[in-house]
């Protein structure tokens, strides 16, 4: 069962232009491989699949939201980008549910050909609106494997109404190893907006340290939630503008076909 594991951390927010801001705040994850979920949910007492618990992962808050097995949705993301891991396993890095409620602004699959070496990276994002969009990204063959993470997608979901929509994502990390790192830039014509930074260090998915995570940050899932609109509420404070929430992207997904993707000429 080690593939999966429990990451305790932090993120860090920090938005450059027109005014400073700078936001922390911990939080836990699980990486959940997908092809051993089933058996986390018999073995641990405080997680279950699909049901209510202390700690609960639920299909539908991913992929299409039908509630249909996730790797299959993924591997036909995969399929139509021009990748084949040719059953290798898939990873996912998730915040769960706690007492019901979950709230994921991120989460991300890495998905591994056969041999291991890291394939592909989906970033799933989730907008406070509701909307949900997956960008899948493959590892180029000098990256795959060192584990090496430096891609980038042209932005597609409007996530914040502090930010328009004419930007670029960058990620540069690691496949997770006994540390998380994972740093998501937004870059728009004049540089360098806002930066996201996900850092952790894992621990063993047993049910002592589900408790230990869930007793240090209680009700994490519904604080992320509430930080959001704090801190939205700060930026207006400080006089940034709000912009005009566009229609959404024809499809909830983007396919690329390469690790670099932009608009904006980078």
């Amino acid at each position: 069962m080690t593939a999966s594991a429990l990451y305790r951390g932090q993120v860090t927010h920090r938005r450059l232009r027109p005014r400073a801001h700078r936001l922390t705040y911990r939080v836990f994850w699980l990486l959940l491989d997908l092809a051993q979920i089933d058996r986390l949910d018999r073995r641990l007492r405080l997680f279950s699949l699909n049901r209510f618990n202390l700690l609960s992962f639920h299909e539908r808050d991913h992929g299409d939201g039908s509630g249909a097995a996730l790797r299959p949705q993924i591997e036909a993301w995969l399929r139509r980008a021009g990748i084949d891991i040719a059953g290798g396993p898939i990873r996912l890095l998730t915040m769960p549910r706690i007492l019901g409620y979950v709230f994921n602004p991120i989460s991300i699959y890495y998905c591994h050909q056969a041999d291991r070496r890291l394939a592909a990276v989906v970033y799933e994002v989730t907008s406070t609106f509701g909307v949900r969009h997956a960008y899948v990204i493959p590892v180029p063959a000098d990256d795959q494997a060192a584990g090496l993470i430096r891609q980038g997608a042209a932005k597609a979901l409007y996530v914040s109404p502090f930010m328009g929509m004419e930007m670029d994502y960058a990620f540069r990390g690691h496949t997770p190893g006994p540390r998380l790192d994972m740093t998501i830039d937004g870059l728009d014509a004049q540089g360098l907006l806002i930066t996201a930074a996900l850092s952790a260090e894992r621990r063993p998915l047993d049910d002592r340290e589900l408790l230990s995570a869930t007793l240090a940050m209680p009700l994490m899932t519904l604080k992320v939630m509430a930080s959001i609109h704090w801190e939205a509420l700060k930026l207006w404070s400080k006089g940034i503008g709000l912009t005009r929430q566009p229609p959404p992207a024809p499809e909830p997904v983007t396919i690329q076909r390469h690790a670099r993707e932009s608009r904006l000429g980078r």
